[in-house]
């Protein structure tokens, strides 16, 4: 079990602890989950780090390092939209999420096409993480009653990281189409290929 691995794991192991600090019945516990937040994010970022530095990616890592990462900011959206009852937070959180999940599985068959490549990771989508984990933190953080400008600040975050979650969606759905519709030469089987 590599080190990267075992970070992976600690954040998967940090969920239900995330969700039961939320739950405690003291003025701290939002503060205090929204550092275990934080320190599940700064995971993400080095697992990723140590896995590529110590040339220990593997494919138990591959696979569950992005299964931790969606659990984990599902959760936490999930706990926000019971907190703030809004409903333009609720779509935001619907979009974030079901991107997420779409987006996966797109992934995923795109690997068992061997194009994984063609739906990695862009520089769009390192922005719309930075603004989604900036506005959970912040959105935990800081009791809204108390500071109603922490409150804007982290409701105008989420709102972009909507609009570039919808954004990276189409650019991978984009480099996908042809093979989901059977146009890829290469891969589409000889009864489709050539047909548009």
């Amino acid at each position: 079990m590599t080190l990267a691995n075992q970070l992976t794991l600690l954040r998967v192991a940090l969920i239900p602890v995330f969700v039961l600090v939320f739950y405690l019945p003291y003025k701290w516990s939002y503060f205090a989950s929204a550092i275990i937040f934080s320190a599940a994010a700064i995971t993400d970022w080095l697992d990723g780090y140590l896995a590529r530095k110590m040339n220990q990616s593997t494919p138990f890592g591959a696979f569950l390092d992005p299964v931790a990462d969606k659990l984990m900011v599902a959760t936490a959206l999930v706990l926000l939209v019971g907190l703030h009852k809004n409903g333009w937070f609720t779509v935001a959180a619907a979009v974030i999420i079901g991107r997420e999940i779409a987006v996966s599985g797109l992934r995923e068959w795109m690997a068992e096409l061997g194009k994984r490549s063609s739906v990695a990771v862009s520089f769009v989508g390192k922005i719309k993480t930075t603004a989604q984990m900036a506005a959970i933190i912040i959105l935990l953080a800081f009791d809204v009653r108390d500071y109603p400008l922490m409150e804007a600040l982290g409701y105008i975050l989420l709102y972009i990281a909507a609009a570039l979650t919808l954004w990276t969606m189409i650019m991978y759905l984009r480099a996908a189409w042809p093979a989901l519709v059977g146009d890829d030469n290469d891969e589409a089987p000889e009864e489709t290929k050539g047909d548009s």
